[in-house]
């Protein structure tokens, strides 16, 4: 396993990021119903990924429902007493949780409660990167900021973080926190993979001026890049895919099967899976400090965690651009025929 700095900060994270979306059985109200895995199997998962060198745990306090991915981690902490200072530990807040007019947002009223809630479930005394999950327009950046900052010089939080926000909004945030002497983002979760490469247009160049982390989410597009799902045919029975049927749609295109046959093909090249080819090639892109798989399964695990070392040659990482090309539009169409963005 390798290790990289956490953005600009100065911790060390494994390369691979261990995502806990999937950890607890949710039952039919959550939107993980049926797409989890059990107390038990998500322990096994995190013993083993510590082994694997693993050192960086993600989750929110939304995933599974009311705090569920948290509690298990924390209960998982709560029987290994010496892995919480191995665990470079990261959580999210900001949609709904509970009831009533603060449910959701990035007030200061509800960072304060939502940190508190989220050390309780994880039974510890810090956070080592808290991350607001999507900004929130309703809310000044300043007060959101400025809880944080809060929150770190307290103690509760060590680093900040941000997941999902345009471009325009985090340039803001960065250049709002500097000029105030507060504590900014050092990272950045967003969606990135051969499927969406959006991030490339504005983020991936905002993060190296500002020395941002990329932290993809859904490197593996749920799944549909891992190579189990066919052309012309439907979903296997117990995919994430079958159940999420609104994104199996937008996947099942022209362009996403192109993808995936060069991912195949590479991946016979060089003895791996597609899993493990799809996760290497975000490894091999500028800005990304750690890329977040997810995994049910020890199977999963052990051969998402591979990805950390394979090697790709910058002809090979081509051959994946020019297989997931997309239309970046304008004005970077038009940039690009000048010489470059």
């Amino acid at each position: 396993m390798e290790y990289r700095n956490l953005g600009a900060a100065g911790v060390k994270v494994s390369t691979l990021c261990l995502g806990a979306m999937t950890f607890g059985e949710a039952d039919d109200k959550s939107f993980m119903h049926q797409v989890g895995c059990d107390d038990a199997t998500s322990h096994a998962i995190l013993d083993r990924a510590l082994e694997l060198g693993i050192n960086f745990v993600d989750t929110a306090d939304v995933y599974g429902q009311d705090g569920l991915s948290e509690r298990v981690i924390g209960a998982w902490f709560a029987a290994r007493p010496t892995a919480r200072d191995q665990i470079v530990l990261a959580t999210k807040f900001r949609f709904t949780m509970g009831g009533g007019p603060n449910r959701s947002g990035a007030s200061r009223y509800r960072i304060v409660r939502c940190v508190e809630d989220s050390l309780r479930r994880l039974g510890t005394d810090r956070i080592d990167l808290y991350q607001i999950h999507a900004q929130d327009l309703a809310v000044d950046e300043d007060e959101t900021l400025r809880a944080l900052d809060d929150l770190v010089r307290a103690g509760k939080v060590l680093y900040l973080g941000c997941s999902n926000y345009a471009a325009y909004r985090l340039v803001d945030s960065l250049w709002r926190a500097k000029i105030a002497d507060r504590d900014r983002f050092v990272t950045l979760q967003a969606q990135y993979s051969l499927i969406e490469r959006g991030l490339e247009r504005e983020h991936v160049p905002l993060c190296k001026q500002w020395g941002l982390g990329i932290l993809p989410w859904s490197p593996l597009a749920a799944g549909f890049l891992s190579g189990k799902y066919r052309k012309d045919a439907a979903p296997p029975p117990g995919a994430r895919l079958e159940k999420w049927k609104d994104r199996w749609g937008r996947y099942d295109t022209p362009r996403h099967w192109a993808v995936l046959d060069a991912v195949t093909a590479l991946a016979g090249e060089l003895g791996a899976t597609p899993s493990q080819i799809s996760l290497a090639w975000l490894l091999h892109k500028p800005t990304v400090t750690s890329v977040i798989f997810g995994a049910r399964s020890l199977a999963q695990l052990e051969d998402n965690a591979a990805a950390a070392s394979v090697k790709l040659t910058a002809e090979q990482v081509k051959r994946l651009d020019d297989a997931s090309a997309f239309d970046v539009g304008y004005p970077y169409d038009f940039l690009a025929r000048l010489g470059g963005w």
